[in-house]
């Protein structure tokens, strides 16, 4: 027997998912060819999703996710820390480097978790909600690469002076733009021991968050 759902909060929650993949807004009629449903049905969603901060309009009428998304998203980062501890702490120990979990935020990229090694004499110590710009270092640049091309990027200096970083996406979890990586300032990287760990690490981040 098919489990029993709620079609309006089936709907409400395919407005959000819509919004949040329009950055430059959506008019109701532009939505409601979206979602096909009559423009009376959007109108009574957008005002209920509204009344809870989880639409917004601006001057002209455009629709946009609204910050009390921001709320909710918020209870999320524990979760999120607490699944990828483990496989941060094994692959910093692993290298010997600073492991990270660096999610997207807007258009910058934000450290939610960080492991440092023990048995180093030396490491980077990386800062829990650091954020810098998608476009800068290996975290930001890791999460910007699409399905197809290179599985990891590697940056040196773009943050700190001498610091280099090398990072995977976490692919394959839905709304989740992130990435694992190292960062150290011992010289170059070894890519050919250092990438296939923190590819396999970001993969099992991205199992246990599936």
């Amino acid at each position: 027997m098919a489990s029993e759902t709620s079609q309006t909060l089936d709907r409400g929650l395919r407005v959000l998912k819509v919004l949040a993949g329009s950055p430059e807004g959506l008019t109701v009629t532009e939505l409601s060819h979206r979602l096909e449903v009559n423009r009376t049905v959007v109108y009574r969603l957008i005002s209920t999703l509204e009344q809870h901060g989880l639409v917004r309009r601006d001057a002209r009428s455009r629709l946009f996710v609204g910050l009390g998304v921001l709320h909710l998203a918020s209870g999320v980062q524990p979760l999120l820390r607490d699944l990828a501890m483990p496989v941060l702490r094994r692959l910093a120990e692993s290298i010997g480097s600073t492991a990270h979990l660096t999610v997207a935020d807007g258009d910058e990229a934000l450290a939610l978790a960080v492991v440092e090694p023990t048995w180093t004499d030396f490491h980077v110590s990386y800062r829990v909600g650091a954020r810098h710009p998608l476009t800068q270092g290996a975290a930001g640049k890791a999460i910007g690469l699409l399905d197809g091309e290179d599985s990891y990027a590697v940056t040196s200096g773009e943050l700190q002076s001498g610091a280099r970083g090398l990072a995977a996406p976490v692919r394959g979890v839905d709304g989740l733009r992130a990435s694992v990586g190292i960062v150290t300032l011992d010289g170059a990287i070894d890519e050919d021991v250092v990438a296939p760990q923190v590819i396999a690490a970001a993969g099992e981040v991205g199992d246990r968050l599936r």
